[in-house]
């Protein structure tokens, strides 16, 4: 697309498998992350992939397969998702997954933006995040980080059961388990901690969010899941997806990304800036437009 240039990264973190996905159909000017998520009954399929995989490869090979009209806006997007969420449904049937166990789904956070002549449609759920930047210095946060509490009572269980004397991750992760697995019965669920996340319940429909913007003095985009957030010592501290956006505007989408690796690796216990895994996975598209 003329006057768009786009880098991207996604780099697997300290676990087994890379769980995020990238999304781009230049042609089209659609550009995605997708941030899967394993489900707490553990699941493997016959090649060793978790449910986290297959739901990020599911939603991206949705989106990557189906067609978009010239006019098509941010609910035709919407529905992308939608239409992922339900292939996602059909596929954990076929597993034997039992669609009213949540700690059981496979699930994913997403976020597609398309970019047009003279706007930008997004289409979001999870914490997946998308921030503006312009050509006047300021920053835009587009989207809600949907598990913003969730995420912090999980980091403050965290934080607690190391200060108790807990140690070594697998003695924490216990510790910690009941509050995820309350996060997790909050998803597509109605209330003020409620989220939307792609997991086959068809209630994704109702809270999945879509949105637009005009493309005036717009100078980039950051789509981003949220391994790449500078991780904060007090879990009471909201991540700052600006703070992000900020940071590779002036080091750079990779280097920022190695940079926040190394950062990581300067406490692997995960005790200076609390966190379930020393490090999380890393996606990330930066869209730049030139001067018009």
């Amino acid at each position: 697309m003329g006057g768009l240039t786009f880098r991207t990264v996604c780099i697997r973190g300290s676990g087994e498998w890379n769980e995020d996905a990238l999304i781009v159909r230049e042609r089209d000017g659609l550009f995605g992350v997708v941030d899967g998520a394993t489900s707490l009954v553990p699941f493997r399929a016959p090649s060793g992939e978790t449910g986290g995989v297959l739901a990020s490869r599911i939603t991206a090979e949705t989106v990557m397969g189906m067609p978009l009209g010239a006019d098509a806006k941010a609910a035709a997007l919407a529905d992308m998702l939608a239409e992922a969420n339900r292939r996602l449904a059909s596929e954990m049937a076929a597993c034997g997954i039992d669609p009213a166990r949540k700690e059981a789904l496979w699930s994913a956070g997403a976020l597609i933006v398309r970019v047009r002549p003279d706007a930008v449609d997004y289409a979001q759920a999870g914490d997946c995040m998308l921030v503006a930047g312009y050509r006047d210095g300021s920053y835009r946060v587009l989207t809600r980080d949907q598990l913003a509490a969730v995420d912090r009572a999980t980091l403050r269980r965290w934080s607690e059961a190391a200060s108790s004397g807990i140690t070594g991750r697998d003695a924490r992760w216990q510790a910690v388990l009941p509050t995820i697995e309350a996060g997790r019965r909050l998803a597509n669920a109605p209330g003020p901690e409620g989220y939307a996340v792609l997991n086959g319940d068809p209630a994704f429909a109702c809270y999945v969010e879509s949105g637009t913007i005009n493309r005036l003095g717009l100078r980039s985009l950051l789509l981003m899941t949220d391994g790449m957030y500078v991780p904060k010592a007090d879990p009471a501290e909201a991540f700052d997806a600006e703070e992000t956006a900020r940071l590779v505007g002036r080091m750079g989408l990779e280097a920022y990304a190695e940079w926040l690796v190394q950062y990581e690796r300067s406490d692997p216990d995960c005790t200076r800036f609390p966190r379930v895994k020393r490090s999380d996975d890393k996606t990330a598209v930066l869209l730049e437009f030139a001067d018009e």
